[in-house]
C-alpha cells in the first residue's frame, strides 16, 4: 500500500548481489530448486533491474507469483557439477516510511478493536495461532489492567522491548524455535525474535505475518558497510495499512529494510531450497555472500 509519508520522499537506489554457492566431492545431480531472492513490488520499494545467474545453467527456469504476490523462480538441471551457484544481482528504489499515531483509522487507535468485515477473509491466514499460555501472558503484559492499550504505544512498546531485554544473536541452523524457547532463553535469531512476536500479536487478535528479505546496513556516510539476510515483522493496522516492524534493532518502518516475501509462516519464505543426488560425504560446503549498497538519492 503507498502510504502518504512517501510523498516527496528522497528515494535512494540499493544495489542487492545475493550469491549462494554448494560445493561438492565430485559431480552430483541436482533436482529442482526453488528461489524467493528477487524483493516485491510494493509501494515502497520498486524493483528497477532484476538479474539471475545460475552456474551450470539449468535446463529450464520458470517465474510465478504465489497467492501472496512473492516472485518465486524455480530451477531444473540436466547435467551434473561438482559445484552449483546462484547470483542475484537487484536494483530497487527504495522509499522509507515511517508509522504515526495520527496514521490510524479513529476507530483502531485504541485496542482492542475489530477488523471491518470485508477484510476478515483476507487477514484471517495472518491471525491463525496455537493457543500458548506462556506467550497469552507476555503479549498481555503491554496491556492497562483493563485489557485496553493505546495501538500505536503498543506496536512500538512489543518491537522495542524485544530489542532491549533480549539477546540478538546469529543462529545458520534451521528452522526456527518456537515462541516459547525464545521466551525462556531471552534470545534468538532474527527470525526466532520475529516467530514470538507474531504469536503475541495474534494472540492480541492482531493480524501479523512474517517478512523474510534483506538489511541494508549504511556507516554514517551511508556508505555500505555490509548487508545481509533478515526477517522481521509486519502488522495489518487500519489507516496505514501493512506497517513494517523489527523487533531485533528495535526500529519502526521500513527504513533500510528490503522485503522479498511477506508469508503466513517463516517455513514458507526460504531464499533457495532444492535437492541433489549423490552421497552424503560428497557435500562439501555451502557459501552465502550478501552485500547491499546504497547509491545515494
Amino acid at each position: 500500500m503507498l502510504r502518504s509519508q512517501i510523498a516527496g520522499a528522497a528515494m535512494p537506489i540499493l544495489t542487492i548481489r545475493h550469491v549462494t554457492t554448494y560445493h561438492y566431492r565430485q559431480p552430483v545431480a541436482f533436482g529442482e530448486h526453488r528461489m524467493m531472492l528477487r524483493p516485491r513490488d510494493d509501494g515502497d520499494q520498486r524493483v528497477l533491474e532484476s538479474g539471475l545467474d545460475i552456474t551450470p545453467a539449468p535446463s529450464h527456469l520458470a517465474w510465478t507469483q504465489d497467492c501472496f504476490g512473492n516472485h518465486v523462480a524455480t530451477a531444473r538441471f540436466a547435467a551434473p557439477a561438482a559445484e552449483l551457484r546462484f547470483e542475484s544481482t537487484i536494483s530497487i528504489d527504495h522509499a522509507p516510511v515511517c508509522f504515526r499515531a495520527a496514521e490510524i483509522a479513529d476507530f483502531a487507535k485504541t485496542y482492542p478493536f475489530t477488523y471491518a468485515a470485508d477484510q476478515g477473509e483476507d487477514l484471517a491466514r495472518f491471525m491463525t495461532r496455537e493457543p500458548d499460555s506462556e506467550v497469552d501472558r507476555w503479549a498481555a503484559g503491554f496491556l492497562r489492567d483493563d485489557g485496553s492499550a493505546d495501538t500505536h504505544a503498543l506496536l512500538v512498546g512489543m518491537t522495542q522491548t524485544i530489542k532491549q531485554t533480549f539477546r540478538h544473536v546469529a543462529r545458520h541452523q534451521k528452522g526456527t524455535l518456537s515462541p516459547v524457547q525464545t521466551l525462556t532463553l531471552a534470545s534468538g535469531s532474527c527470525r526466532d525474535l520475529a516467530v514470538l512476536m507474531i504469536a503475541a500479536l495474534r494472540s492480541l487478535g492482531l493480524a501479523a505475518r512474517f517478512v523474510s528479505g534483506y538489511l541494508h546496513l549504511p556507516d554514517q556516510d551511508d556508505r555500505l558497510v555490509g548487508g545481509n539476510t533478515h526477517a522481521w515483522v509486519q502488522v495489518y493496522v487500519p489507516g496505514p495499512g501493512w506497517v513494517d516492524f523489527d523487533p531485533s534493532s528495535g526500529m519502526i518502518g521500513n527504513q533500510d529494510l528490503v522485503r522479498v516475501a511477506v508469508v503466513p509462516e517463516p517455513r514458507e519464505a526460504i531464499p533457495l531450497q532444492g535437492t541433489w543426488t549423490g552421497s552424503a560425504s560428497d557435500h562439501l560446503a555451502m557459501r552465502v555472500a550478501v552485500k547491499v549498497v546504497s547509491a545515494g538519492v
